[in-house]
């Protein structure tokens, strides 16, 4: 225990990871000196912020609080408590102008894609698993393996090409594989017929997709995790915001880190301490590290993509247009690829009951002519486009804002996996006291219950001294283990029982 007080720590990233990590150290450890670095000036969080406007709030992509890990369900509440809400989990697809429920309900696709679509799916899914299987090389032929042709092109196609900007041969298996898992066209037709009672009766069985309700922060995640940053720096700790890391040097021979920050003046300040715990995107990390990387690695680190994401929220006359929490828009003919309907996260984030907040959102590469729109184009387009969809009037949108979210998806391209292995192992041998945790910091579609663990077993491994628990088995694939299932040492030990799943949800049709 004293040695491990003795421990400095900088915690890049104030996300769901960084503040993970520095909260579980600064609770069980008070003598440690932890450091918790954010490059942004008003708020903590990341992705899983939340952002007011005007009294109004706003969830960045909407944020279920679901997890098969007993120990993350703990840290929530401990965190937070009595703050959280049970609401009940309700979204659909807009396609062809039409609402179709998800989870599939058999006689509700049947009666809006009509019998000869519906035959048209269920043959196709039937000829398509007639066939040899055989190993699916990218996402279109994993999803038409599980769901059939026809379904791929109605339900997956347009969508996850909105979504990722690329086309569906492009993006790799793995993203299917990881996002999808545990689901297909029978299990959620099955679903549907199921009693409720039957379909939840066991929690660590259900597909996260097909999870029917969850718990939501009053005021959204980012209240959670201004929460968690409180309680860091009532433990002792520090959280400094606006504070972006622009060099990470190795002293060597176990003399620790001297790690560089700079704020929006241009005003540096230096911090040294014993282990490094980063978030921060491989790509920007590979940059900033000294000595500097091989000529190999600091190329994989540089090939490393991520699609950008920016929100138009939109403050709007309740109409009670739909209470879906929200609406995945399949229509090609609009750019908006998700529709939020804050009110049904959370009464409390809107102030005014006469009144809604809807999350319009896009998804682009930083620097193309959607990213680099005014805020009032990208409000009349938000605007213009829910007209289009027939979910609001003219008359009912009031005002609107903007919020852009930079490296929110990091993209599984082919060959995405060797050079996040080529990084993984250099910067394990070469830097085995930087950590890398949460979604880009490990370039893995984390979800945020991912991220905390990979924080908490991190945690675990500093405080051991050695690397006991292999963070990267964190949703890792589609075989995971289920809840109470083992975490395995990096020796091959049993070691804990822990649930590091998140159900994924189907491939950016069904995101989080």
């Amino acid at each position: 225990m004293g040695m491990a007080n003795k421990l400095s720590v900088i915690c890049i990233g104030a996300g769901p990871a960084g503040l993970t990590a520095g909260y579980l150290l600064t609770r069980d450890h008070p003598g440690m000196q932890v450091k918790v670095l954010e490059q942004d000036d008003s708020y903590v969080g990341g992705i899983s912020r939340t952002v007011a406007y005007k009294g109004f709030c706003f969830d960045i992509g909407g944020h279920r609080f679901f997890s098969k890990s007993a120990e993350i369900e703990r840290l929530w509440d401990e965190l937070l408590g009595e703050d959280f809400l049970v609401r009940p989990r309700k979204s659909r697809i807009f396609y062809r102008g039409q609402l179709f429920d998800y989870p599939l309900r058999a006689f509700d696709a049947l009666k809006k894609l009509g019998i000869g679509e519906s035959l048209h799916c269920v043959i196709s899914y039937l000829w398509i698993n007639c066939k040899p299987a055989k190993e699916p090389k990218n996402f279109e032929e994993w999803v038409t393996r599980q769901f059939g042709r026809r379904l791929f092109e109605i339900f997956f196609k347009t969508y996850t090409e909105k979504v990722w900007g690329m086309k569906c041969t492009e993006i790799s298996a793995d993203w299917a594989a990881q996002r999808i898992k545990g689901l297909s066209l029978f299990k959620a037709v099955w679903h549907a017929f199921l009693p409720q009672t039957r379909a939840s009766v066991e929690r660590q069985h259900t597909i996260k997709t097909l999870v029917t309700q969850f718990r939501y922060p009053r005021q959204g995640p980012g209240m959670l995790w201004t929460a968690a940053a409180r309680r860091i720096e009532k433990q002792g700790g520090e959280v400094l915001l606006g504070q972006k890391v622009v060099c990470l040097k190795d002293c060597g021979s176990g003399k620790g880190w001297e790690v560089t920050s700079q704020d929006g003046q241009g005003q540096k300040r230096t911090f040294i301490c014993d282990h490094v715990i980063s978030s921060m995107p491989l790509h920007g990390l590979g940059r900033i590290l000294q000595p500097a990387l091989p000529e190999t690695i600091l190329h994989a680190t540089n090939s490393l993509r991520y699609r950008d994401f920016l929100v138009v929220a939109l403050i709007v006359r309740e109409r009670h247009r739909f209470d879906d929490n929200w609406i995945y828009i399949h229509d090609p003919g609009v750019k908006v690829g998700r529709i939020q309907n804050f009110k049904s996260w959370s009464p409390d984030m809107v102030p005014d009951p006469a009144l809604n907040g809807y999350g319009m959102e896009y998804f682009c590469f930083e620097g193309d002519g959607l990213w680099a729109s005014t805020d009032a184009e990208l409000i009349e387009l938000a605007s213009r486009e829910l007209i289009q969809l027939g979910l609001a009037s003219a008359d009912e949108i009031i005002d609107g804002t903007v919020v852009r979210q930079p490296k929110a998806y990091p993209v599984y391209d082919e060959g995405y996996e060797s050079r996040v292995d080529l990084i993984r192992n250099h910067l394990e041998a070469a830097h085995p006291s930087l950590h890398l945790v949460g979604r880009n910091g490990m370039h893995k579609y984390n979800n945020q219950d991912h991220a905390m663990m990979t924080a908490l077993l991190t945690v675990k491994n500093i405080l051991a001294g050695r690397k006991e628990f292999d963070v990267w088995q964190v949703n890792q694939d589609a075989e995971y283990h289920e809840e109470q299932s083992s975490v395995v040492r990096k020796d091959g030990v049993v070691k804990a029982h822990f649930s590091v799943e998140e159900r994924a949800v189907p491939a950016k049709i069904f995101h989080s």
